[in-house]
C-alpha cells in the first residue's frame, strides 16, 4: 500500500469506529484502539506498520503535551515541584525496584525462554514505570478535572515519567553493553539537558512573548498558525536533540505560552491537529496488539496484565497517600496511573533490540501493555464508583456532603438553586440576596466554597449533575435552577434529572453562544443566554446611546431582540479570526452576495429563487445607499448585494443558485 492509501485506510477506519463508540456512549479513545486491532498486521492485515506512521502519530502526542503546557505557568510548575520530583520519582524508583525483584522471583517459576537476567528485569521496570500520558491526559480533559486534586497529582507524575525516560533510554544500553563511562555518559546526557532547559525556561520566555507580538502585527492567521507550529516542533527538536523526549519540549513551549496573552487564541488553533494526530497515534497502538498470541498464551497474558496494573495501583495509591493526599485523591491518583504508557513502548523496543528480552516474552508483554491502555478508560470513567467501593472514607463524605446540602435547604422553599458558584453563579447569588431571594449553591471547588461559607454565602460542595445533589439541595421546594457556567453536555445532564425529579422547574442556562441554543431548549431549558449574544447586545447598545439614538428605542431594540429568541443575532459575518472558534461556531454566518451582470438571477424575485427551500434566510438586500426589507416580490438587479443567513453550506448552495 502506498502512503496515501494508508492514511486513506486509517482515516476512513477511525470515522467508523469512533462513530461506532460514540452511538454505545463509550469513549472515543477505545474507538481508535480498536480499529487499530481489526485494521493492524496482527488482525485482518489491512494496514502494516510504518516508520512514517509512527512517527506521524508520535506528532499527536506531542501536540497533546503542549496543549497540557499551556495549562501550566512556570511558577505554577515551581508550586507543584513536591509532586512532581517527590511523589514522581518515587513511583518510577519504586515501580522499578517492584519489577525487578518480581522478574527475578518469577524466573525461578516460568520456562526456561521466560528467564531474565537483572539488566532485562531493569528494562521491564521502567517500561512498566510509565503510563499513558495521552489516554490519561484526555480523559481529565475531557472530565474537566486537570484542576481537581487527584488531576494536579496525576499530571505531575507524568510529567516526571516524561523526564524519567531520558536517563532510562540511556542506562539500558549502558547495562547491557557493561560499559565503565556509564557515569560519564549520564553526567553528559545531564549537562545537555539542564542547558537546553535553562535556555527554553529562562531566555525563551522573553523571546516568546517579543516574537509573538512581532507576528500578531502582521494580522495573518497564517502566519500565527505557522509560527505557532514553528514553535512547538522546534522546541520539541531542541529537546530531543539534547537527548530528551520530543514531548517534553512540546510541554516547555506550551508553558512558555501560557505566560502571554494568546494562550486562548493557542489552544483553540492547536486542537484540531492534536485530536487529529492523537487518534493516529491511539491507532497504531492497537495495532501492536497480537490477538493470536494472546488467545494461545490467554492465562499468561492475563497475569501480565493483571499483576502490573494491581502492583502499580498499591504502590502509586500508597505513596500518594504518604505524600499527604486525602485516600479518595490517592485512590484516583492509583487508578489514573495504573496502566502501561506510550513511552513503555520506546522503552520495551529498546530492550528487545539490545536481546534483552526473549521475542515472545517481548510480544506477551507487549499484548498485556496494550490491553491495559484499552481498559484504562474503562477504569478512568468509573473512578467515582470505585473509590466509593473500596474507601469508606469517601463514602462517608459524600454522605456528609449531601448531608451538609440537606441540612441548610431543610427550611428553604421557593429558594433558586444554583448550578456553579463561579463569577457569575456569585454576581447571581448577590442580586438574589438583595431581592431577599433564597438560593443554594452547589459548586466543586473546595477552597471557593471555604471562602465563600466564611463571607456568609450559602453554598455547599456538590455536583448538581448528581440526582442525589438536587434532592439534598430541595429541587422538589425550589423556585428555579440556573446553570451558571458553559458546559452542554453537563447542562443536558442537569436537565434530564430536572425533567425526572421536578419537571415544572424553570431551569435558566449559561451558553457560550447560540450553538446549543436549541438542543438546551429541545431538553427543556426554559431559557438560553448566550454570552456572546448578551456581549454584542450590551456594545450595541452602549454604542447606540453614544451616537444619540434615543435610551427608550434602544431599550425596545434589545427587548425585541430577546424576544425573538436572539433570531436576529444569531449569525454573523465570519473572517480568518473566527477559525479558531472550531467547526461548532461556524454552522450559523451571515455571508454578502454581490450580483454582476452576468448572475443568472438578475430579473428574478426572492419568492422565484426560493432560497428558503435551502434553509437560507435573506436579512437584507442593499441597493445602491438604500437599504431595502427583503420581500418576496422585490426584482434583483445588477449591483444588489444580498445578505445571507444559514449554516456555510446552506449559504455556499444559496450563492451559487444566485450567481449560476
Amino acid at each position: 500500500m502506498t502512503a496515501l492509501d494508508t492514511t486513506l485506510l486509517l482515516l476512513s477506519a477511525a470515522v467508523l469506529g469512533v462513530v461506532a463508540f460514540r452511538m454505545l456512549q463509550l469513549p472515543p479513545i477505545l474507538g481508535y484502539l480498536v480499529v487499530g486491532v481489526m485494521v493492524g498486521p496482527h488482525g485482518l492485515g489491512m494496514a502494516q506498520e510504518s516508520s512514517a506512521t509512527h512517527e506521524l502519530a508520535e506528532f499527536g502526542v506531542v501536540f497533546l503535551m503542549f496543549s497540557i503546557g499551556l495549562e501550566f505557568s512556570l511558577p505554577k510548575l515551581m508550586a507543584m515541584r513536591r509532586a512532581v520530583f517527590g511523589l514522581g520519582m518515587a513511583q518510577v524508583i519504586l515501580t522499578i525496584v517492584m519489577a525487578m525483584l518480581c522478574g527475578l522471583a518469577a524466573a525461578y517459576y516460568l520456562p526456561g525462554q521466560f528467564k531474565i537476567g537483572w539488566e532485562a528485569a531493569f528494562s521491564l521496570g521502567g517500561a512498566l514505570a510509565m503510563s499513558s500520558t495521552a489516554i490519561v491526559s484526555k480523559m481529565l480533559t475531557e472530565k474537566m478535572e486537570l484542576e481537581s486534586p487527584h488531576g494536579k497529582q496525576i499530571i505531575s507524575v507524568l510529567l516526571f515519567q516524561d523526564l524519567a525516560v531520558v536517563p532510562l533510554l540511556i542506562l539500558v544500553p549502558a547495562l547491557a553493553a557493561h560499559s565503565g563511562n556509564l557515569l560519564e555518559t549520564l553526567a553528559w546526557a545531564g549537562g545537555k539537558a539542564a542547558l537546553v532547559l535553562f535556555l527554553l525556561l529562562f531566555l525563551g520566555q522573553k523571546l516568546v512573548r517579543g516574537w509573538f507580538s512581532i507576528v500578531v502585527k502582521r494580522r495573518s492567521q497564517e502566519l500565527f498558525m505557522l509560527n505557532l507550529l514553528l514553535i512547538t516542533l522546534g522546541a520539541a527538536w531542541l529537546t530531543e536533540r539534547a537527548g530528551l523526549s520530543l514531548a517534553l519540549g512540546a510541554f516547555v513551549a506550551g508553558m512558555l505560552i501560557s505566560e502571554t496573552e494568546y494562550k486562548h487564541q493557542v489552544e483553540e488553533d492547536i486542537k484540531s491537529f492534536r485530536d487529529v494526530l492523537l487518534g493516529l497515534f491511539f491507532i497504531t497502538v492497537g495495532m501492536l496488539l497480537n490477538l493470536r498470541l494472546v488467545i494461545e498464551h490467554g492465562w499468561l497474558v492475563l497475569l501480565l496484565l493483571v499483576v502490573p496494573v494491581l502492583l502499580k495501583f498499591g504502590l502509586i495509591t500508597a505513596l500518594a497517600r504518604l505524600f499527604g493526599n486525602t485516600t479518595s485523591v490517592a485512590l484516583r491518583t492509583g487508578l489514573g496511573l495504573a496502566q502501561a504508557g506510550e513511552f513503555g513502548f520506546v522503552l520495551l523496543n529498546q530492550a528487545g533490540a539490545l536481546k534483552l528480552l526473549d521475542p515472545l516474552l517481548l510480544q506477551l508483554i507487549l499484548a498485556s501493555m496494550v490491553l491495559s491502555m484499552l481498559i484504562s478508560p474503562f477504569i478512568l470513567a468509573k473512578s467515582d464508583a470505585i473509590v466509593m467501593k473500596l474507601s469508606a472514607n469517601e463514602w462517608m463524605m459524600q454522605s456528609l456532603a449531601l448531608t451538609q446540602i440537606a441540612a441548610r435547604t431543610m427550611s428553604a422553599k421557593k429558594h433558586v438553586i444554583i448550578a456553579g458558584f463561579g463569577r457569575s453563579g456569585q454576581s447571581l447569588a448577590r442580586l438574589l440576596a438583595e431581592e431577599n431571594i433564597e438560593y443554594h449553591a452547589l459548586d466543586l471547588d473546595p477552597d471557593r466554597i471555604r471562602e465563600a461559607q466564611i463571607a456568609g454565602a450559602n453554598v455547599s460542595y456538590g455536583d448538581a449533575a448528581r440526582r442525589e445533589s438536587l434532592l439534598a439541595a430541595g429541587i422538589n421546594r425550589a423556585a428555579a435552577l440556573v446553570v451558571t457556567y458553559t458546559n452542554t453536555q453537563s447542562a443536558l445532564k442537569i436537565l434530564h434529572l430536572v425533567h425526572e425529579l421536578h419537571p415544572s422547574l424553570p431551569v435558566i442556562v449559561r451558553s457560550h453562544d447560540d450553538t446549543d441554543l436549541d438542543k438546551l431548549r429541545a431538553a427543556g431549558a426554559t431559557e438560553v443566554v448566550p454570552e456572546l449574544m448578551e456581549g454584542s447586545l450590551m456594545l450595541a447598545s452602549h454604542a447606540l446611546v453614544l451616537l444619540g439614538v434615543p435610551l427608550r428605542r434602544v431599550v425596545h431594540k434589545v427587548q425585541t431582540a430577546r424576544d425573538e429568541r436572539y433570531e436576529s443575532l444569531r449569525g454573523f459575518f465570519h473572517g480568518a479570526s473566527d477559525i479558531a472558534d472550531g467547526p461548532e461556531n461556524m454552522q450559523l454566518r451571515l455571508h454578502t452576495v454581490v450580483l454582476s451582470g452576468h448572475s443568472k438571477s438578475l430579473g428574478k424575485s426572492l419568492e422565484e429563487l426560493n432560497l428558503a427551500e435551502l434553509e437560507v434566510d435573506v436579512t437584507a438586500i442593499r441597493r445602491g445607499k438604500n437599504r431595502l426589507p427583503p420581500e418576496l416580490g422585490l426584482i434583483l438587479q445588477e449591483a444588489d448585494v444580498i445578505v445571507l443567513r444559514g449554516s456555510a453550506e446552506s449559504v455556499a448552495r444559496a450563492e451559487l443558485r444566485l450567481v449560476k
